[in-house]
């Protein structure tokens, strides 16, 4: 067997089985769940009628680089919703079966294990799939912690060149998960000046960065902070973006890779080795979303619906703050986040996620310590119910 596979940590929802393991809810309430990040909200009908009618489409092998349309598709996508002054559909993007599976494969792409104290750096806390796929490629990952001190945002600029030197890859989250952060052109820059100085590449973790609240003022994206930095072809860096938080649809397993032609031309010939090929039916599906955004823009209202409801029942017994993007809430616990969550689903049948089992212990602390993640994605009636029993249970505490 592979060794490195030893070097894996449980999965947070496999934690949360054992956390939980002997609890019996509260019979009297219903359960709510809201420990994942699982959208609810309806396909939109012009996706799944996009998808039926181009059943015919499973009677052939796909190309692992997609067909022309869709690369189009997104690549108009790209240059409406960050101003792109141009991007190269057949160079400069690669569709793939969500971003989590190319998040993982990237880093198997990019490291180089030969080199002595290979390092993947990452967020913290973070999707573990950043840990992961630096563990599986032989690199060791460096975390960054985000902290409620720093604004939940990494101070790039804190660390020596000499922790710098031998860092190969960056994951970058932003919107971040679970704090809903987003980086400004400063955070970019700081990036891009070390990225030069090291020759590190930056994959930007984007599947969020259509859920925000400010129809005027939508995430910075890191194509478009490039650009507006003067750097022509987006060296070293690519983007990772999904249609499954933006058209909810997270069973199509769709999204994109976008950026340095030169890092997508290695990682096309990975996948291609790796049959990762999208089917023409969901090809065809994904135009029709990528194409389409008055079902976002609908999306986005819901979700702020149930963040107008919610936060004043959970940010006044507890700590939390409205989020700049995504659908989390990230609140602070007066007691340890497992305990509280345990007790949570004990008493009172809502489900949230330990903060801990997000992060890991770095720089003398776990910066997912005292906090829960709370997904809102169930319907707004089912969040504010949840959000009501987590009021009443704080105020026990």
């Amino acid at each position: 067997m592979n060794p490195r596979l030893a070097a894996l940590q449980p999965y947070p929802f496999e934690k949360l089985r054992g956390l939980l393991a002997g609890v019996t809810p509260n019979a009297a309430l219903r359960p709510i769940n809201l420990s994942i990040g699982e959208p609810k909200h309806p396909t939109p009908t012009l996706v799944t009628d996009a998808l039926t009618g181009a059943l015919e489409g499973f009677a052939s092998y796909p190309a692992t680089a997609g067909t022309a349309a869709l690369r189009e598709a997104i690549a108009a996508w790209l240059l409406r919703r960050y101003a792109l002054a141009s991007i190269d559909p057949m160079t400069q993007i690669l569709p793939v079966n969500g971003s989590r599976e190319a998040l993982f494969a990237f880093a198997q792409t990019v490291v180089d294990a030969t080199r002595s104290a290979a390092r993947v750096a990452c967020p913290n806390p973070f999707y573990q799939i950043y840990e992961g796929a630096a563990l599986l490629a032989g690199a060791a990952p460096l975390y960054l912690n985000a902290t409620h001190e720093n604004d939940y945002r990494i101070d790039y600029g804190a660390l020596p060149d000499s922790t710098w030197k031998d860092v190969q890859l960056v994951y970058t989250s932003s919107p971040a998960n679970p704090s809903g952060s987003v980086m400004t052109l400063d955070d970019w820059r700081r990036l891009f000046e070390l990225s030069d100085r090291h020759g590190f590449v930056v994959a930007s973790d984007e599947c969020y960065s259509e859920l925000y609240f400010d129809e005027a003022r939508p995430p910075l994206g890191a194509l478009q902070a490039a650009q507006r930095l003067g750097r022509s072809g987006y060296p070293r860096l690519v983007v990772f973006s999904s249609l499954s938080k933006r058209s909810n649809v997270p069973g199509m397993r769709s999204g994109f890779v976008a950026g340095d032609a030169t890092l997508l031309k290695s990682f096309l010939l990975y996948r291609t080795y790796h049959g990762s090929a999208m089917s023409l039916p969901v090809q065809q599906a994904s135009i029709a979303a990528w194409r389409d955004e008055a079902h976002v823009v609908e999306n986005r209202r819901l979700y702020a619906a149930k963040f107008a409801a919610v936060l004043p029942l959970i940010g006044e017994p507890l700590s939390a703050y409205m989020p700049e993007g995504g659908f989390y809430l990230w609140v602070r616990t007066p007691i340890d986040d497992s305990d509280f969550a345990r007790r949570l689903q004990r008493e009172y049948n809502v489900l949230v996620l330990p903060g801990s089992y997000l992060a890991r212990e770095a720089h003398g602390r776990n910066p997912g310590r005292n906090y829960v993640r709370v997904a809102l994605v169930a319907s707004r009636e089912e969040c504010l119910e949840a959000a009501l029993r987590i009021g009443q249970f704080a105020s026990t505490l």
